[in-house]
């Protein structure tokens, strides 16, 4: 087992370095001892790994993925002999996180700069995406979804409430009128998004829309800048939208019908000892994101939409 730690360690090293002959001089050992733990690795693995030129190294889709691996178990022995050692309120090595375009930009992005300002020891890592992505499969610690958790071998803690406005630009209701039904959207412009784009709106009272897109895109940020420019109605989170709402440049459209009320959620793999990094970014989120739900007072859209 010791063996193929090490062996994992050197084959992290060679593609962080971008070379074997780099790796070797980083850890201060001869080019062959490199060569040959690089070789009895892909030999007990049965797969290579990397694929080695005379100037660059590449990885095989195979050895992208091993990496991925041996990169986030690494780190949790690191994390791990630090929380024996020196406390579990420092925190260090890698944090993978999942979320959508418009909240990570958003919201997310300036949170995570303060918290790894605060513990320097911490990398970050944000990827953004409107599609639902597999946390195990990815690598990630931990995703920020929307709405109720569908997977059972995740665990969801709730972050902050949320609930969703359908809204435009003022330009565009002036040009094309305000809906007073729900009925009425079926003849308005409706922006799209997701993958798949969520084309069925529908309502605490049970009526529903099928809408048809005139513009559609994977991007709910690009969505949003549509919306902004005149260019139909857009269903967002009012985490997405309130500060535009507040500011007259987009509508709330039909705010006494209620659209499902739901939360904002930390989800992460199920494990009896959570990690102290994927407990301090919960926690810390958690106690921002209220921060922000508390100074809007977005509950007067909320009691309009609830009347």
């Amino acid at each position: 087992m010791a063996d193929n730690l090490l062996d994992m360690l050197v084959f992290v090293r060679v593609v962080d370095a971008g070379s074997l002959s780099r790796a070797a001089r980083d850890m201060k050992v001869s080019l062959a001892v490199i060569s040959r733990k690089l070789a009895r690795l892909e030999e007990r693995l049965g797969v290579r790994l990397v694929n080695r030129t005379t100037r660059r190294l590449a990885l095989t889709e195979e050895g992208t993925a091993f990496h991925l691996r041996c990169a986030r178990i690494l780190a949790e022995i690191e994390e791990a002999e630090t929380e024996v050692t020196q406390g579990r309120d420092r925190v260090v090595g890698l944090l993978r996180i999942t979320s959508t375009f418009s909240f990570g930009r958003r919201r997310l992005a300036p949170l995570l700069l303060e918290l790894q300002v605060q513990h320097p020891e911490l990398k970050v890592e944000l990827e953004v995406s409107d599609s639902v992505v597999n946390l195990l499969e990815g690598g990630y610690d931990m995703a920020i979804r929307f709405g109720a958790l569908a997977d059972s071998s995740l665990v969801a803690r709730s972050l902050v409430p949320d609930f969703r406005v359908i809204c435009a630009a003022p330009s565009y209701l002036d040009r094309r009128g305000r809906p007073q039904a729900v009925e009425d959207i079926l003849s308005h412009d409706c922006i799209l998004y997701g993958a798949p784009p969520l084309d069925h709106w529908a309502f605490v009272d049970g009526s529903a829309v099928h809408v048809k897109a005139t513009l559609t895109t994977n991007d709910g940020e690009l969505a949003h800048g549509w919306a902004l420019h005149g260019g139909g109605l857009v269903l967002k989170s009012i985490w997405d939208v309130q500060e535009d709402i507040e500011g007259g440049r987009l509508e709330v459209v039909l705010p006494r019908a209620r659209l499902p009320a739901s939360a904002i959620h930390a989800v992460y793999p199920h494990s009896h000892l959570v990690a102290s990094k994927v407990r301090l970014c919960m926690e810390f989120l958690r106690a921002r994101l209220r921060r922000q739900w508390a100074a809007w007072r977005p509950d007067a859209i909320e009691s309009e939409q609830q009347s």
